[in-house]
């Protein structure tokens, strides 16, 4: 049985650990409001986004941009690979990562090259290690204050390489935030743009929805829009993917700070017990010394 000085330590240690637990909870509580607000405030103006572009697609035609038509064939497969910069929140950064690497697995063939923009440590650090090209990577992005222009950036040099050959088709890995206690790892091809879902059509009884006028032409407008598309798609990855890493991190932290607090029980009850056994042993000692006296 450990000593009393033993435990004792283990119980102060274990203390100082579930402190940390709880200010780490505290802080990615604090960073997940302010990602949700952000996340919050972008996907309505994403998903009207959507809908005027696929009226838009609608009016022009499927051959009316490059970033519409599918190359003939598929050899240089990029991929966005959203990840966080730091670690200790549960499986987050694995299970975006064993979908890269489940999709690797499934789109492998002959002459087929991977290559990744990275966002986050995490997420390079696997490419380094798998020995994966990677073009661009940006440290310090996801978990913080996300600014449009990183993903235009990043959005505009991945635009570029599609359209002179470099890339067949883009990807990107990023992690869906359902809500606090769910965050699904979701892929999602960016280029050639899939077919754009349409508006369900309207009931008879409901508002009617005038049609509008494009001026300058469908084709012309597609042209501005369908950039600014792939950037919006990046952006909003970021912020869920933001969003999710700090939930992820908060119920990590609070599931270790509830083990902390089992441990001490336990180390607290051990206490009790060796310290109780070393009580009882002295007490012994006293007795059996006093009967030896009366002897």
């Amino acid at each position: 049985m450990a000593t009393l000085k033993e435990v004792q330590t283990k119980i102060g240690a274990v203390k100082k650990t579930k402190q940390i637990t709880q200010a780490m909870n505290m802080v990615a509580t604090s960073r997940l409001r302010n990602a949700q607000i952000a996340m919050n405030g972008f996907l309505p103006y994403a998903a009207k986004f959507a809908e005027v572009l696929g009226s838009l697609a609608e009016k022009a035609g499927e051959n009316a941009s490059p970033l519409l038509i599918a190359h003939e064939e598929v050899k240089k497969i990029h991929i966005i690979l959203c990840t966080s910069d730091r670690g200790l929140c549960g499986g987050f950064n694995l299970n975006l990562i064993n979908k890269a690497n489940l999709f690797i697995k499934d789109s492998s063939g002959e002459d087929v090259e991977f290559s990744f923009t990275c966002f986050g440590k995490k997420g390079r650090d696997w490419c380094r290690k798998q020995k994966n090209k990677i073009t661009d990577e940006y440290i310090g992005v996801v978990g913080g204050k996300i600014d449009f222009n990183v993903a235009s950036s990043a959005g505009s040099i991945i635009v570029e390489g599609f359209l002179d050959g470099t890339y067949d088709e883009v990807y990107i890995i990023s992690a869906e935030y359902v809500h606090i206690a769910k965050q699904v790892p979701l892929m999602k091809q960016l280029i050639p743009i899939p077919p754009i879902e349409k508006v369900e059509e309207v009931d008879e009884d409901a508002q009617f929805m005038a049609e509008h006028i494009c001026e300058p032409s469908p084709e012309e407008l597609l042209e501005d829009l369908l950039p600014r598309n792939v950037y919006s798609q990046i952006y909003k990855g970021l912020l869920e993917t933001s969003a999710s890493e700090h939930a992820a991190r908060m119920t990590a932290m609070s599931n270790a700070t509830k083990a902390c607090s089992d441990l001490i029980d336990n180390l607290t009850l051990l206490y009790n017990k060796a310290r109780q056994a070393s009580i009882t042993a002295d007490l012994m000692d006293i007795v059996g010394g006093a009967e030896a006296l009366k002897g």
